[in-house]
């Protein structure tokens, strides 16, 4: 996002060179397919916590089920990108210095379709797949057993966390299902397909994910809402004392002295 915001500032990429462009498109690149295979993974795992809980509370079957998808859902990006884009050999005279993200016109891409649609279809259009369908396969699953078990407390509870991951998987899909669509086809059949609307529009929609996506957690935090509403409307204090002396003083009964009775 910062070396984005830097090229709508300039204008232009600046420095222009193809260090620069590779190691953005290798940042770019592994950020999301981190994100998208974490939320996946977890999404997933979301089956096992709901419904096997025991399941997963010895310590080596939540090693293997839950601690080493997570790490490797880290690990992989890394490796396959620094391979696919920082040690691919190419020339660097591919590259656009007058769209964002250089076009994102990396070598792999632009030489090797076997690499290029592996990237699409692996790292990019099948975490949100298995996210959107585990997440729907989950809503199903938890309604049917709130039917039969009638556990309106925990359904509660479980509504909030699956509205949470839908809502997250949702904006993965419309942030990059539409861009990955066109680059298959664009590596398949025709590489000027949509290109216009592809370096406009599409690329910047990834980066309106990073934006909303604090938001979209942060939605889900009850005592966190209420403490921001708490912080951001804060009022001075009324001073309640003179309020407080009149209302005693009112509250107290009034003695009515007879003279004539004293005389």
């Amino acid at each position: 996002m910062p070396l984005t915001l830097h090229f709508y500032l300039l204008g232009y990429i600046s420095p222009a060179s193809p260090i620069y462009c590779t190691w953005w498109t290798a940042f770019e690149y592994t950020s999301f397919v981190s994100s998208a295979f974490l939320l996946a993974a977890i999404s997933v795992q979301r089956h096992m916590l709901i419904f096997n809980g025991p399941f997963l509370k010895k310590p080596w079957m939540r090693t293997l089920l839950h601690d080493l998808p997570l790490i490797l859902c880290l690990i992989y990006p890394v490796l396959f990108y620094l391979f696919a884009i920082i040690l691919y050999p190419c020339d660097g005279t591919q590259w656009d210095y007058t769209n964002n993200g250089c076009g994102f016109a990396d070598c792999y891409f632009a030489f090797d379709k076997v690499l290029g649609t592996f990237d699409m279809l692996v790292n990019s259009a099948t975490p949100v797949i298995i996210d959107i369908t585990a997440n729907v396969i989950l809503i199903i699953r938890v309604a049917r057993q709130k039917r039969r078990l009638q556990q309106s407390v925990a359904w509660r509870q479980q509504r909030r966390m699956i509205l949470q991951l839908f809502c997250l998987s949702g904006l993965f899909f419309v942030a990059w299902m539409p861009g990955v669509i066109i680059m298959l086809v664009q590596m398949l059949y025709d590489p000027m397909f949509l290109l216009e609307i592809q370096m406009d529009y599409l690329f910047d929609l990834i980066d309106v994910e990073y934006v909303f996506l604090p938001w979209v957690s942060l939605a889900f935090f009850p005592e966190l809402n209420k403490w921001m509403k708490k912080v951001f409307s804060c009022r001075p204090a009324i001073n309640q004392v003179g309020t407080s002396r009149q209302q005693q003083l009112d509250s107290k009964p009034v003695r009515v002295v007879n003279h004539s009775a004293m005389n």
